[in-house]
């Protein structure tokens, strides 16, 4: 069966075109149609179950009532989590949340923003990666609202809400140094994003405090994460004087886990751990994993609610918002040196 238009209802009421629109995009006052008029279309649109096409709802309203959201993989504990309960309140404000994961991907990104464009989304969250600055100053440009997270963009002023990660960086070298580890290793990604330097720099500025030698291991990212244990695994077997690992995401981690077990070194005897980023595993596994937590929840409320105040302000354009929240370290047995 043919789906209604607004030709069709125009059509049947003898109603102008334009009128039928403006009615069902809530416009009758600004447009000056009678209270008797607006009725009689609603009550007819109510009563063939009318709903109208998203797109076309959009380009008559200016506004789509949802949110692009680009992460680098929505699979990830970090970002899924952190969608989730974006979504859940994006809901409740009544906004839709369309995803994307660029998976690292500068081409994947553009193409999102670009997508998101052309369904008039009314605002974007975005974890980018290097290579978006053209399109996210675009969009800051034409006065689209923005909030950046978890890494910044340079040259870029836009609302940022990210976590301490330099900072909780080095409180976790202290531990390890506190408990006696002297050949501190810091397993990380090839990555210049804001985050990920953030957290080498807290590893490099405690070894340089702390009079110890830099171990420093740069992975290359891998969208297939199996093929990470081989490469710690290797680097841990070439340096036999490295006495603790700390890694920089969680991934890594459950990728040295299983490097760690298949070299046959038990922890903390032979190398103590460390991961940035909570994950289930770490609270089951024996020895518990000592790991930083990033505030999930606090994160996600002020991103949607930093985004939604901007969608509401008839000028978004205000001085951009740099929200830093507290990660804290939980520590558990992986980290404490046994005499």
């Amino acid at each position: 069966m043919k789906k209604t238009s607004i030709s069709d209802i125009a059509k049947h009421l003898k109603v102008a075109k334009s009128t039928v629109s403006f009615i069902i995009n809530g416009k009758a006052k600004e447009h000056r149609i009678s209270s008797d008029l607006e009725k009689y279309v609603l009550d007819y649109v109510n009563k063939i179950g009318y709903r109208p096409h998203h797109l076309a709802q959009s380009l008559a309203t200016g506004r789509s009532n949802s949110i692009g959201l680009i992460v680098e993989n929505i699979a990830d504990s970090f970002f899924g989590t952190i969608a989730v309960e974006i979504e859940q309140k994006a809901r409740d404000s009544g906004y839709r949340i369309v995803y994307s994961s660029t998976l690292g991907d500068t081409k994947v990104a553009n193409s999102a923003i670009d997508f998101f464009r052309q369904t008039q989304v009314d605002g974007y969250i975005i974890a980018p990666p290097a290579g978006v600055e053209e399109q996210v100053e675009s969009l800051i440009g034409e006065g689209i609202p923005v909030v950046i997270f978890d890494r910044k963009l340079n040259g870029i002023d836009a609302d940022y809400v990210g976590t301490n990660n330099m900072e909780i960086t080095k409180t976790a070298c202290e531990h390890f140094v506190e408990q006696g580890f002297k050949n501190i290793a810091f397993i990380t990604l090839e990555s210049e994003q804001s985050q990920m330097a953030e957290r080498l720099s807290g590893y490099q500025k405690t070894m340089r405090i702390k009079n110890l030698q830099e171990w420093v291991f740069k992975v290359p990212y891998l969208e297939n994460r199996d093929g990470y244990h081989q490469l710690i695994k290797k680097y841990l077997h070439e340096n036999e004087g490295v006495d603790a690992v700390f890694f920089a995401t969680n991934y890594l981690c459950v990728n040295g886990l299983q490097a760690i077990r298949e070299l046959g070194k038990s922890i903390p005897e032979d190398l103590g751990v460390i991961v940035f980023d909570e994950n289930d595993l770490f609270r089951l596994y024996t020895p518990g994993i000592t790991s930083i937590e990033q505030p999930l929840d606090e994160l996600s409320a002020t991103i949607i609610d930093t985004l939604l105040k901007k969608i509401s302000q008839k000028s978004p354009n205000t001085t951009p918002v740099t929200t830093v929240k507290a990660s804290k370290l939980i520590i558990r047995d992986s980290s404490k040196k046994k005499a």
